[in-house]
């Protein structure tokens, strides 16, 4: 972690890498994001599920193994492991340990049939699946939320590789992707009325004071969340108020007013962009199911190498 800050600290413009984002606390209060108001992308995905399960579960069809990246606090794993057909085996993956821990032993109590085994790291990174004791007959990534939308275009390439690898030449991928829609409807659930957005963002440099030993004045830093119709995302930064150095490691770190220390990114898409994103990665869209008023898409991909 303090090898990725400081290099994203010294580019122009600065950045802070998103996935650290998540610790124990920052997990908890993007959860608290997810029940805002103005967080549409949770409970609109969570409707499309509930109203096409049936017709997810049949594509997926008997014995899946589950894995999750970035599983989270799980809402939507149930819908989807409560419709399954004999599902052998669940995998959640996250980096935030003690959130993790508690989910996989609640899934294990609600889900007695199932094997839970959770993984513990930087789904984006270098890591073992564990192998189940029962008969898989299909690997089957669940990536809802919005998550891919987090990565540039290369690195979420990238990303749905990696995924499409994990579930093997005769995998599923279902996916949540978020639409591209109306910026008022975009910035509020970024920026919320209660704030629970902005104290995530101000989370990180908490973190970086705790973890690194840094010394960030925390209350000279506001939080901005502003949609770049031209780039298709809304882009999440810290700005300085003022002119001031913070300390990382025996590094010193200047920030002049108002610059901006991108945060995080969240790109929204068409079906057909996400479709050609989907075929670089080597997948291929099979389904897509939205909301009535198409805010928001669950899709779900294949190998192109596998031929139904």
């Amino acid at each position: 972690m303090r090898n990725d800050v400081l290099r994203g600290l010294s580019k122009a413009p600065k950045r802070l890498p998103s996935q650290y984002l998540y610790d124990n606390r920052g997990a908890k209060l993007f959860e608290q994001i997810c029940n805002t108001d103005e967080y549409y992308l949770t409970r609109t995905e969570i409707t499309i599920l509930r109203d096409n399960m049936d017709e997810i579960t049949e594509k997926i069809g008997p014995g899946a193994l589950v894995l999750e990246p970035g599983s989270g606090s799980g809402i939507k794993t149930r819908l989807l492991l409560d419709a399954l057909e004999e599902p052998v085996g669940y995998v959640p993956i996250d980096v935030a340990e003690d959130q993790l821990a508690d989910f996989a032993a609640a899934t294990a109590t609600e889900f007695p049939d199932i094997e839970v085994m959770p993984v513990c790291a930087d789904f984006t990174g270098e890591y073992e699946l564990p192998e189940s004791c029962g008969e898989v007959r299909r690997r089957v990534a669940f990536f809802p939320g919005s998550t891919i939308g987090n990565f540039t275009t290369d690195a979420a390439i990238e990303v749905l590789r990696h995924v499409g690898e994990l579930c093997e030449e005769d995998g599923s991928v279902i996916i949540g992707v978020d639409l591209k829609k109306d910026p008022e409807i975009i910035e509020p659930a970024y920026d919320d009325a209660a704030c629970v957005s902005r104290d995530f963002a101000l989370n990180y440099l908490v973190r970086l004071n705790r973890e690194l030993g840094a010394d960030f004045q925390v209350d000279r830093f506001d939080y901005e969340a502003k949609y770049n119709d031209v780039a298709s995302r809304i882009e999440m930064a810290l700005v300085s108020q003022c002119d001031q150095t913070a300390t990382i490691d025996g590094k010193d770190i200047s920030f002049v007013a108002d610059e901006r220390v991108h945060t995080e990114y969240s790109y929204k898409y068409g079906v057909e962009d996400f479709a050609e994103l989907a075929r670089e990665a080597g997948l291929r869209p099979v389904d897509v199911w939205t909301d009535s008023d198409e805010l928001f898409s669950v899709q779900h991909l294949r190998p192109i190498s596998f031929d139904d």
